[in-house]
């Protein structure tokens, strides 16, 4: 087995950083691999490598290295006390000092150039050494480009212009790094979610220890106001449990005995004593943490594109430089050091700072505030594709529906009363995981009715249509009535039709010879679904469908009083994705809401796979590019508004930085750009990027049109 392990990085200042620690870390002789995920701020090592030799491989962008694994509070550095913006201002007092000695002993004065070389030196340090160290590896990125257009300046005695710049992109650096720690802020605050000790009640008294301490089986005690620090089951005790921080929504649940809770969530009026089932690692809380992690390390298409884009651009920006610094001199009569200087001023124009984090930046920000609001994004993909869906499908059980249906009504059409219909049917349905086979052993319960006398063997499903088994030596079957079409006398299809018509879902029950009785199951609209569905329809979603395994009289009439443009019912899984797939073709991008399990092709064939993952569902959380995590339907908009607005700050983000770029450039050919102006512009399209990105952290709430 690979020898694994992940760290949390601090100090990882810009995207070109990542990609060299990434570098250096992967030299190490004993690494076999390595990853940095520049969102998350993580580095994931296949192999051996110690702390110390993972922040020496990070020394240059002074990255401290912290096991995931450890708890301790990583209290956030104030902006000013930085080491690097320290060393700015120092800088700065030179430039200024610089300033003040050319307007009293003139630009050429020795004192004057000691002055700003002091701050070229003091305030560039890092970025001339990793700049000159990459030029002579012939690589080229923002730091070369810097690192040449000081030098140049400082040879072509332009001491004042060459301090300017270094301050400037010092300015530049920390903006960034400020900007991206805050896009980066939604994700931590989900890890602060869960108290990091936890109360455990052991031989009867209490005993406060560390969350990773706790094992599965061990009971901790959770009192008013406390935060649940454990996934588990309530043993004793009632109370309120405010479960916003993973779901999103604000108003409490009652937890009882036997009720599910999670760690993160807030015990609001009662004590509660809770039967951990799940280690520290394991918690809901943790694989949506991880998940989300993950997601702002999958790079969306546009983000993509960008980075392929920026590889090419570096290197042609500075054959421009060069073409404008030689070729008016050379055959056009230019003087040298004028076109020297231009050729300069288009270096520090070219650095592609606000072109490379234009992406990123605002898909970490998305994928982070969707999870505070309770939907999980799997990736910058799948962002991208939820900004572009124009038609979206539903499966009805469990998406349109509350997906928690009732035995409505039992008929016998045999010898066999009420009760020993639902007694077999109790029996056969033990074995089966499907919705309505949990309608029927809730109803036997209800009851009390027991079905352990009787001996079941032979079970089996088939998929779409229902389940059989021999109960006391007798081949039962129970499903659809098209499992029985050719046992139903007329009467039976009548009263079929009867019950179907009012939105019953009939299940039949017979032998190897006849139908024995009818079972009808309701399953209730959630409230909200036509709500949702019209607000879709004032997004611009031009089409909604339901998708249904049901029989189309059953769907037909829970459709009734929704606002649909199409239904498809009485198709098995396979039909489902066909479906999708036909979808596509006529509207173009497709998602497709289900309940992550049953609807598994249909959701892997849309363009996005929407899960309604009620907390704690695992296979909701794997399966699906998109998970709403508190079963809520009215987190749908929310995420069609997200994404479009993340789509449109990212295309605005790219115009930004090749629009400014491109009329710097016309500028400079006239001499009307100097270098520190060049910088400025520079960095002014940095912070515009930035700050257009941090505009999704005010998409909040889930009540708004657009």
């Amino acid at each position: 087995m690979e020898n694994k392990q992940v760290y949390r990085l601090q100090g990882l200042s810009c995207a070109n950083c990542a990609a060299t620690f990434e570098k250096n870390v992967k030299a190490i002789a004993t690494v076999k691999d390595a990853k940095v995920n520049f969102g998350a701020a993580t580095l994931t090592v296949i192999g051996e490598a110690s702390i110390e030799e993972l922040e020496k491989a990070g020394a240059f962008d002074r990255i401290a290295v912290i096991p995931e694994t450890e708890r301790k509070d990583q209290k956030a550095e104030p902006f000013w006390k930085k080491k690097t913006n320290v060393i700015a201002l120092i800088s700065a007092f030179f430039l200024l000092a610089g300033y003040v000695s050319a307007y009293a002993m003139g630009e050429r004065h020795i004192a004057t150039i000691l002055l700003f070389a002091a701050s070229i030196i003091i305030g560039g340090y890092s970025l001339l050494k990793t700049g000159l160290a990459n030029l002579v590896r012939l690589q080229f990125d923002m730091n070369t480009l810097m690192t040449i257009a000081v030098i140049g300046a400082a040879c072509i005695g332009e001491w004042k212009e060459g301090a300017v710049v270094v301050f400037l992109f010092a300015i530049s650096e920390a903006l960034e790094r400020y900007s991206m720690d805050t896009a980066r802020r939604s994700l931590q605050r989900l890890m602060d979610i869960a108290p990091k000790k936890a109360t455990v009640l052991r031989d009867g008294k209490e005993y406060e220890v560390d969350v990773e301490d706790v094992v599965v089986g061990d009971t901790i005690l959770v009192k008013p106001g406390q935060k649940i620090a454990m996934d588990g089951v309530v043993l004793r005790g009632e109370s309120l449990v405010n479960e916003a921080a993973i779901t999103g929504e604000s108003m409490p649940v009652a937890k009882n005995v036997g009720d599910e809770v999670y760690a993160g969530t807030m015990n609001e009026d009662g004590a509660l004593e809770v039967r951990v089932t799940k280690r520290v690692e394991d918690t809901t809380i943790a694989k949506i943490i991880h998940l989300v992690e993950e997601a702002q390390a999958e790079r969306a298409p546009t983000q993509q594109f960008v980075d392929r884009f920026a590889r090419y651009y570096t290197p042609t920006i500075m054959l421009i430089a060069l073409f404008v610094a030689t070729v008016p001199p050379l055959w056009l009569g230019g003087e040298w050091l004028t076109w020297v200087y231009r050729g300069l001023t288009v270096l520090v124009v070219g650095c592609p700072c606000a072109l490379v984090i234009s992406t990123p930046v605002a898909i970490v920000t998305a994928i982070g505030q969707a999870a505070r609001q309770g939907v999980l994004i799997k990736g910058g993909v799948y962002l991208e594709e939820i900004g572009k869906i124009s038609a979206i499908a539903f499966d009805k059980t469990g998406t349109l529906t509350t997906g928690i249906p009732e035995v409505a009504d039992i008929y016998s059409f045999s010898d066999l009363d009420e009760k020993e219909l639902l007694k077999i049917a109790a029996a056969i349905e033990k074995q089966s995981e499907h919705p309505l086979a949990s309608a029927i052993l809730r109803k036997a319960e209800a009851l009390q009715i027991s079905s352990d006398d009787l001996q079941v063997s032979e079970f089996r499903a088939m998929a779409g249509k229902g389940a059989a088994a021999r109960v006391n030596g007798v081949m039962y079957y129970i499903g659809k009535p098209s499992l029985f079409s050719e046992a139903i006398h007329e009467d039976i299809r009548a009263q079929i039709a009867r019950e179907q018509t009012q939105g019953k879902t009939v299940m039949l029950l017979g032998n190897e010879t006849k139908v024995l009785g009818m079972i009808a199951v309701s399953d209730q609209l959630r409230e909200n679904a036509a709500s949702v569905l019209e607000t879709l329809r004032n997004l611009g979603i031009s089409q909604t469908i339901m998708l249904t395994g049901d029989h189309e009289t059953t769907a037909r009439a829970i459709a009734s009083s929704l606002p649909l443009t199409d239904i498809r019912a009485e198709l098995l899984p396979e039909e489902k994705w066909t479906a999708i797939q036909t979808l596509q073709r006529q509207s173009g991008r497709i998602a497709m809401v289900g309940d992550g399990v049953n609807d598994a092709p249909a959701l892997a064939a849309a363009d996005v796979g929407i899960a309604m993952g009620d907390i704690g569902t695992d296979v909701a959380l794997e399966t699906a590019d998109v998970v709403l995590i508190g079963d809520d339907l009215e987190k749908l908009p929310y995420v069609i508004r997200l994404g479009r607005k993340a789509m449109r700050i990212i295309q605005e983000n790219i115009a930004v930085a090749l629009l400014l770029k491109v009329l710097a450039l016309v500028l400079i050919v006239p001499g009307w750009l100097t270098l520190w102006m060049a910088i400025f512009a520079d960095m002014g399209a940095t912070l515009l990027v930035l700050l257009n990105s941090l505009r999704l952290l005010r998409l909040d709430g889930i009540s708004k049109k657009r």
